[in-house]
């Protein structure tokens, strides 16, 4: 029997593995697709020559993670990557944003677009250096995170306290008036702040378009050499060092509960696999709770709550194999491993407004991943392995393109959706049609297929939304993995920080677990760590290998 089982393989659920083996627990990892590593895949499917990430690609907050750090990885094989530039977005006129991978470089460019603006991005970045560590320790760490906070409040009463508290909760519109008198500064901060599903007007995007422009510019937007597959296999190969062991085609349909704890899980095959000490699951919230559980362990309170979860927006992409480099008309976008494509700072509101209406937006926002351009042993040289997504409403009530599109996505309305947004990318890039070789597209159903976790390809595992974060998320009163089932946790992206690929939600629920007191009440040397831990300590301190982290 093992201690624990971990209901999926993605990123947080291979973490969580890896923390609870490093503490010598017994791991047993099930996985519903044929190969472990949720949405951190790649594959060979859109041309044999070249190598397209399925889902996710860039990864700052990987690199800023002080979980992913600890793990050690690069002695399992893992590589990072970075183009050599980390984002652009190319305007109409053939001007572009950039973010260099030097501040310098960046403000002398943002300096292009109106004296001033350079000075105005050096003392944003000159505020992510003064509280940027606690930032990250504040989200890296299970909630409430309390000797960070404190650390943090500290250090905001030296920055300028509460007016810096009000910059972070401006709308990212507002904040980029406030700060930059031209466009370039204002899109870099937009554009980064709809990596999420967050508008322009939304009160916290423009802390959160902060927050991915400076991890851009602190870290870039690195990618793993050979594909993002490249991280799982990392994870898989540490777990199993420690004997640890990843079933794959294996659905779980089923958590059984007695007494009021987690004792085992239940497959679609009907094999029962118990769990000696916890169950983790790396699954979307209503999942756990709308399936997996059944509704009479949990309180009603949850169950209402449930009703009012908010997926973050439905995602529609598209891989391309090109057999030359992307003809962008700014040159500079030749050069960057991102690219936001976007009608200035008005046709991102547009953009978000449609979606809010319900509507198929008819000129997309997209964001475009130029993978060989980051990494060159994605294709042949001279090729390019590109992909880029945009956002669709999960309920459709109009198409605002005039093509009648419905949001079933059967295969012609794929098509014509994905021709939209090439048309897009043909605006800032003439000729991009002509070096298509070969082209995939993954639509909601077919994203949400691959991967049950992204409902509709839902991204973040729910909204990034004020209303749905830190002691709201999933739902309000929450904000820790423990669940109301004793020994069951939450370890995916629906608990606290959320989305992106960092592993904190995996790490704090193998940690809540690994607090779970021993026979005759008496904490091991690992949990008293972690209560220390939990507390505020050190966020970036490495697990021991052996005994615990």
């Amino acid at each position: 029997m093992p201690d624990a089982v971990v209901i999926g393989a993605g990123p947080n659920g291979l973490v969580a593995a890896n923390l609870l083996a490093d503490a010598g627990w017994s791991v047993e990892v099930l996985e519903a697709q044929p190969e472990p590593g949720g949405a951190v895949r790649s594959d060979r499917g859109v041309h044999p020559d070249f190598v397209s990430d399925v889902f996710s690609a860039f990864y700052p907050l990987a690199a800023a993670s002080p979980v992913l750090a600890g793990l050690d990885l690069h002695t399992y094989g893992l590589r990072w990557a970075h183009a050599p530039r980390v984002l652009a977005h190319p305007l109409a006129d053939g001007r572009c944003a950039v973010l260099e991978r030097e501040t310098d470089g960046t403000a002398a460019g943002l300096d292009s677009f109106a004296n001033g603006d350079g000075a105005a991005w050096q003392e944003l970045c000159a505020v992510w250096r003064r509280i940027g560590p606690d930032i990250l320790g504040s989200l890296f760490t299970p909630f409430p995170p309390l000797r960070p906070a404190v650390r943090l409040a500290a250090r905001l009463r030296g920055a300028g306290g509460l007016r810096l508290a009000r910059t972070m909760l401006l709308p990212v519109r507002r904040l980029g008036e406030e700060e930059f008198n031209g466009e370039a500064g204002r899109l870099l901060l937009a554009g980064n702040a709809l990596h999420a599903d967050l508008a322009p007007e939304a009160a916290g995007s423009g802390g959160f378009g902060w927050l991915m422009s400076m991890l851009g510019q602190t870290y870039g937007f690195p990618v793993p050499v050979g594909g993002a597959g490249a991280l799982t296999a990392a994870l898989v190969r540490r777990l199993e060092d420690r004997g640890g062991a990843v079933r794959c085609s294996e659905r779980v349909v089923e958590i059984v509960v007695h007494d009021g704890r987690a004792r085992a899980v239940r497959t679609a095959g009907g094999e029962t696999v118990p769990a000696g000490r916890a169950v983790l699951a790396d699954v979307s919230v209503p999942a756990l709770y709308g399936d997996l559980v059944a509704e009479h362990h949990l309180p009603s309170q949850l169950l209402a709550d449930l009703r009012r979860f908010q997926w973050d927006f439905a995602t529609f992409k598209v891989d391309w194999a090109l057999n030359g480099p992307v003809p962008w008309t700014a040159e500079a976008a030749r050069t960057a491993g991102t690219v936001h494509i976007a009608d200035g700072m008005d046709g991102l509101t547009r953009f978000a407004a449609q979606l809010a209406m319900g509507q198929i937006p008819d000129r997309p926002f997209a964001l475009l991943g130029q993978m060989t351009t980051a990494d060159p042993t994605r294709s042949p040289a001279g090729t390019e392995s590109a992909w880029a997504y945009t956002h669709v409403p999960h309920r459709t009530k109009g198409d605002a393109g005039n093509k009648n599109l419905t949001g079933v996505w059967k295969e012609d309305e794929q098509e014509v959706m994905a021709d939209r947004i090439e048309a897009q990318i043909e605006r800032y890039a003439p000729g991009f049609r002509s070096h298509i070789a070969a082209r995939r597209i993954l639509a909601p159903p077919t994203l949400e297929s691959m991967n049950a976790n992204l409902h509709n390809g839902a991204i973040n595992g729910g909204t990034t939304a004020l209303h749905q974060q830190f002691l709201f998320r999933p739902v309000p009163g929450t904000g820790r993995p423990e669940t109301p089932v004793r020994g069951l946790y939450l370890a995916s992206a629906g608990a606290h920080p959320g989305g992106g690929v960092h592993g904190a939600p995996g790490a704090n629920a193998a940690r809540a677990a690994l607090r779970t007191r021993a026979p005759g009440g008496v904490l091991t040397r690992t949990q008293r760590a972690l209560a220390r831990r939990d507390r505020g300590g050190d966020p970036g301190q490495k697990p021991n290998s052996r005994t615990g982290p």
